[in-house]
This record gives C-alpha cells, sequence and structure tokens, in this order.
C-alpha cells in the first residue's frame, strides 16, 4: 500500500448501521496494512484551527529567554516548553530539529487523578494560548474517542472498551515548530525515524510534504492529508494489547529542499494515552496459533515511563 487511505468519522457517528459498519471496516483494514489514516469530518472546526495555528505561531516568535522561563525542570518536559533539539529519537544521539510546548490533561472530576499528572503550563504573555489549547485538547480528545470506539468494535470488544481507560487519561498536545534550517545538519532531521509510544496519534499540519511512513516493504511514502483532515496512526500501546494486529507504523519528518530551508513547519500533534494504571496485555481475542503472544503484560505507565527514559527526556 502506498497510498495514505482516507475516512470520514461522520459515517460512524452519522447513525446508519451500514455507514457505521463500512468506517469500521476501512479504518480497521487500514491499521493492520499501512497503520494510519487520513480523517475528516472530525471535531475541529476551520476557525479553532487557525486561531490555534495564530497563537501556536505567537508563542514561538517570542524571545527564548521568554520562552525558557516556561522550561520546567524535573518533570520529564511533560507540561511548558521543550527547546531546541533536546529530544531525540530512540536509538539516535542527535537532537531533533524542533522546539515545541506540551498542554496535558485538564483533569475536572477525579482529585487523586490531577495529583499524578504536573499541572498545565499557563503562558502569561498570550492568554488566548492557553485558552484556545484547552479548546483544542478537548476536541482532539473527543475525535479520538470515537476512532478508538470503532477500533474496540474492530476487535470485536464493547464498543466503549477504552472509555474508562482514556477518560482523564494522560494525553498531551503539542504543538511543534520545526525552525528554518540555517546550515547542513549534521544527520539530524526534524523528526528522525520513530513509532508512537501511546495508544493512537491525531496530527494536525500534514499538509505538504515531510511526513512519511515507512510501509510494511521498508519503503518511505508520503503521508499528506488535505487542509480538513487529520492524520491518525496507532501507537506502540495499542500495537502490543492487540499483539500487533493493528500496526504501529515508523514514520518520520524529513528535512524540506535545499530552497525551503529558510521557512518554518508547524505541525501539532495529540497524543492519545490512557490512565497509567491501563494493561496493555495482549487482548486474548488477538491470540491464535498463527499469532501467538508477543509481547509481555505491562501496564501503560510502567511502558511510559520506559519510553521517556530511551528518549532522553527521564533520567
Amino acid at each position: 500500500m502506498n497510498i495514505i487511505p482516507s475516512v470520514n468519522l461522520q459515517d460512524f457517528i452519522s447513525g446508519d448501521p451500514d455507514r457505521k459498519q463500512k468506517f469500521i471496516d476501512e479504518i480497521g483494514k487500514a491499521y493492520q496494512e499501512i497503520g494510519f489514516v487520513a480523517l475528516k469530518g472530525h471535531f475541529l472546526d476551520d476557525q479553532l484551527v487557525d486561531n490555534l495555528y495564530k497563537e501556536v505561531k505567537n508563542f514561538f516568535d517570542l524571545p527564548l529567554e521568554t520562552k525558557r522561563s516556561y522550561e520546567i525542570e524535573g518533570i520529564a518536559g511533560q507540561r511548558g516548553y521543550i527547546s531546541f533539539g533536546k529530544e531525540s529519537a530512540k536509538g539516535k544521539k542527535e537532537g531533533d530539529l524542533k522546539e515545541f510546548w506540551h498542554f496535558g490533561q485538564y483533569v475536572e472530576d477525579d482529585p487523586e487523578r490531577a495529583k499524578e499528572y504536573p499541572a498545565n503550563v499557563e503562558v502569561k504573555e498570550l492568554p488566548e494560548f492557553n485558552n484556545i489549547g484547552k479548546e483544542t485538547y478537548r476536541m482532539l480528545e473527543k475525535t479520538a474517542k470515537y476512532v478508538l470506539r470503532a477500533l474496540a468494535l474492530f476487535l470485536e470488544l464493547e464498543e466503549t472498551y477504552f472509555d474508562k481507560y482514556i477518560h482523564n487519561g494522560n494525553s498531551i498536545l503539542r504543538p511543534i515548530h520545526y525552525p528554518p534550517i540555517l546550515e547542513e545538519p549534521e544527520n539530524a532531521v526534524r523528526a528522525a525515524a520513530h513509532g508512537d509510544i501511546n495508544l493512537i496519534t491525531l496530527l494536525m499540519g500534514a499538509q505538504g510534504r515531510g511526513l512519511q511512513v515507512q510501509n510494511h516493504k521498508g519503503e518511505w511514502i508520503d503521508a499528506i492529508a488535505d487542509p480538513d483532515e487529520l492524520m491518525i496512526n496507532v501507537g506502540d500501546m495499542l500495537s502490543r494489547h492487540t499483539n500487533n494486529k493493528l500496526k504501529s507504523t515508523i514514520h518520520r519528518v524529513v528535512n524540506p529542499p535545499r530552497e525551503l530551508w529558510g521557512t518554518s513547519r508547524y505541525s501539532i500533534p495529540f497524543f492519545m494515552h490512557p490512565i497509567s494504571e491501563m494493561k496493555l496485555d495482549v487482548l486474548d481475542s488477538c491470540i491464535d496459533e498463527n499469532n501467538p503472544k508477543q509481547f509481555d503484560d505491562i501496564t501503560a505507565g510502567e511502558f511510559l515511563n520506559e519510553r521517556l527514559i530511551e528518549l532522553g527526556l527521564k533520567k
């Protein structure tokens, strides 16, 4: 498969059983074959998206010392600002050519859960950045909930199987700025080849070339979404949980051609994480004589901790 399939979430929530089943079949097949889909019909409206990009640019245009004042020590980069080159892909020593911000969960009805997560960092200079970030987080979380409901049905689980694990989950919204490239990078790319840690990732800003996905033959293919589409991929947690029935695909963001080095790129992934105690043990329905259990039992919290150490964000 050399193109990313496009699906429409409105089919799933239409109330028409045939359209709903069509969506389940299409997204399930895509995640078995390539691990990525382009999704139309999500809950982000155009105005919210426009406002978000404006606020994200406003933030990254702030003086470096102002941005650095929002870089919080001791929380492994889970909230606030993470400066240029801090994060590297698993197994790669060069830092990625990016700076980014983290919005995290807004816990409302669970004081114990609220204590588990670092507080969100408020940018004093840009009140709208905080407000728009929160609204975007909510709409992407809502979109992700319905995608996971479709996948639950595809996996022959009860439709709301994932709901209790993602309510107040440890999800992250990450606006990324890939600044203009000023000199020939040595071995560094905007984002080196990697798989995501989480259940699923919803990516805004995959218009234009840059994001590439590795297919089963090991070939790199361009993943380009229409302006009204989110690119959504399976993460390692969901791949483990389904015994690799749903594929977590290796992907990267390559440097642009030299004539575009002077331009910034922005992308905004939402990493859908469950609550830390969710067991990622392989589902019984995904094990048979041809597909023996491939992964040890582990919780989402333990798995995340392992990966943050590998990424260099945690000591």
